[in-house]
């Protein structure tokens, strides 16, 4: 007979660290720009609105459990066959029905050191064993996944383009990571930021997701899209990993007005283009501001920016967030991650931007 008194929860869940996060508030001042959570400042597409505002006359009716018109316009505007796509609540929902549909006790799953947070915390839910490997230069290392890799090996997690990073893998890379992969171990590409990328040697996953039966690829309406309110994620994969997902995923794991909205969203590429623009601009803009004022930012491309502090009282992370906060710009601290010493700032509205350097210009200039 069980001793124990109450309820527990099996061996290393207690060892996760719940996520957390970026903040959003500041206190005492009139207006604050929320600049932690890497959301687009142009918001949804019209479209998008009117779609959700609509669905909103039919909601005592379940939704859809296949979320056919989702995928239909992913599948449309991407050029893919829909019954390759499975769509879910953030695409935090489907990376987590992978790790405990493919991991288990004794599983290994390898992250990179910089890495999405939530990735080690599926795979500790999941009764898996997370591996991490080291970065190079904020850019995450090939061969370093590579000499990790062990009869244990299930599933290899990477961000391209990475958070808080902002750095990319080449697709060549890319390529070759996965040539020498073992056939069984799943390459699962997170490319949440893939739209806001404008460079000739990347690739989000769909190529390589279409010729092999162990790499899927992750995206969000969450960030380019506006939608992070609702919530919707897709999945890119092979039918036998798809169809094991559709086995074990929640029946109605899609709201209505999420579906509707998320399809209208995917078609209206017009608007994305904005968003792109809008952020391409703004990328350089800031990246050369902030570098002006002898702060060393990485090179991104993506739709935020980690930023590097002096090594010396007054100047460090700790420091400029407090100053940034209340002056009413709220950034994301990153120590969690592995950079005490820096901020990612994500790039948003003309005055949320002009301000952030304004307020960093008298940052480092006082004494």
């Amino acid at each position: 007979m069980n001793a124990s008194t109450k309820p527990t929860p099996r061996a290393g869940v207690m060892e996760i660290a719940a996520y957390v996060p970026g903040k959003e508030h500041a206190g005492g001042v009139s207006r604050v720009f929320k600049l932690s959570s890497n959301e687009t400042p142009l918001g949804p597409s019209p479209k998008a609105i009117e779609a959700f505002q609509a669905a909103a006359g039919k909601l005592e009716i379940y939704p859809d459990g296949q979320a056919r018109v989702l995928r239909d316009a992913i599948a449309e505007v991407h050029g893919l066959n829909p019954a390759n796509i499975l769509c879910g609540n953030g695409s935090g929902e489907l990376l987590a029905l992978l790790a405990n549909i493919y991991l288990g006790p004794g599983g290994e799953a390898i992250i990179t050191e910089h890495g999405f947070l939530l990735y080690r915390i599926q795979i500790l839910a999941a009764g898996g064993t997370p591996v991490t490997v080291p970065e190079t230069d904020r850019r995450v290392d090939v061969d370093a996944i590579l000499a990790a890799v062990t009869d244990r090996t299930k599933i290899v997690f990477l961000t391209n383009p990475g958070n808080p990073t902002g750095t990319y893998v080449p697709y060549a890379d890319i390529k070759r990571l996965h040539a020498e992969l073992p056939p069984h171990v799943i390459l699962v590409l997170d490319a949440a930021y893939a739209e806001y990328v404008r460079r000739n040697d990347y690739e989000a996953g769909v190529e390589l997701v279409s010729a092999n039966r162990n790499v899927v690829m992750t995206r969000t309406f969450a960030k380019v899209y506006g939608l992070a309110a609702l919530r919707i994620g897709w999945i890119y994969g092979p039918a036998e990993i798809i169809d094991a997902m559709n086995r074990v995923r929640g029946p109605f794991n899609i709201n209505t007005p999420a579906l509707f909205a998320g399809a209208a969203a995917m078609r209206d590429q017009g608007h994305v283009a904005r968003a792109v623009e809008h952020n391409q601009v703004w990328l350089a803009r800031v990246s050369e501001a902030l570098t002006a004022l002898g702060l060393e930012v990485t090179p991104s491309v993506t739709n935020f920016l980690l930023i590097h502090f002096p090594d010396r009282d007054g100047k460090r992370a700790p420091d400029a967030d407090l100053f940034l906060t209340s002056r009413g710009f709220v950034l994301r601290a990153v120590a969690s991650y592995g950079f005490p010493n820096a901020l990612r700032m994500t790039i948003g509205s003309e005055d949320a931007n002009t301000g952030v350097i304004a307020a960093l210009t008298e940052f480092m200039e006082r004494t």
